[in-house]
């Protein structure tokens, strides 16, 4: 008798429980369904993104490709300002035109071009250092010393992407103001300097020799 009564509890029980879960899940089942379709819409929506940019980063690849196809450095300038990139993914772009420009003879253009876009804080600062590197290499000494000096300045601070090289070019523009020790002064760091490559340390032992000093690292 005892077992049977036992058993018939179990039953009410399970019974009560069972429907006490379907209560709940009537209630609130709907949260665990929205939960699943927020995280598989969720999914999918970054899929989706993803795929868009990666679509649009292989137009604008292809659409550049396109534009440095011609032989003329010219078109090849032309072609690359109808692109219209803008924004901060654009400095590759500017710089690959100024580059045209230069190469096509437009010197003030691209020099213009290389300006704006080092001034354009807009672009992460290894674009723009390097657009006023270049732009006083191209110009070279038709540039006042005082005003490359000036250029340069700013790309010779410590942690600088291109310091030893804007520090290159500075001596080299003291050198022709007449600065002598100056320019020196300049050039004997990096003889022993980490970031200075085989190729700048070379030159920089030549220039020195051609001044009459010793270049002993």
């Amino acid at each position: 008798m005892t077992n049977t009564t036992d058993s018939f509890i179990e039953e009410v029980t399970e019974e009560v429980r069972r429907d006490r879960l379907y209560r709940l899940l009537r209630r609130y089942g709907w949260i665990g369904i929205a939960a699943v379709l927020l995280l598989v819409g969720g999914a999918a929506l970054t899929e989706w993104r993803r795929a868009s940019e990666r679509a649009a980063a292989e137009a604008a690849g292809d659409a550049i490709y396109a534009a440095l196809a011609p032989e003329a450095a010219g078109e090849r300038a032309a072609a690359l300002a109808a692109l219209g990139v803008t924004g901060p993914g654009s400095a590759p772009v500017a710089m690959l035109e100024a580059a045209s420009l230069s190469e096509a003879g437009e010197t003030e253009r691209a020099a213009e071009l290389y300006a704006t876009l080092a001034a354009d804080a807009g672009h992460p600062r290894v674009w723009r250092d390097l657009a006023a590197l270049k732009r006083v290499l191209l110009l070279g000494r038709s540039l006042d010393p005082a005003d490359r000096i000036a250029a340069l300045d700013p790309l010779t601070t410590p942690g600088a992407p291109f310091r030893v090289l804007a520090q290159e070019q500075q001596a080299h523009a003291h050198l022709d103001a007449g600065a002598r020790d100056t320019a020196l002064g300049l050039l004997r760091p990096l003889l022993t300097d980490e970031e200075a490559s085989l190729g700048l340390r070379l030159r920089v032992a030549q220039l020195m020799v051609a001044l009459g000093e010793e270049a002993e690292g």
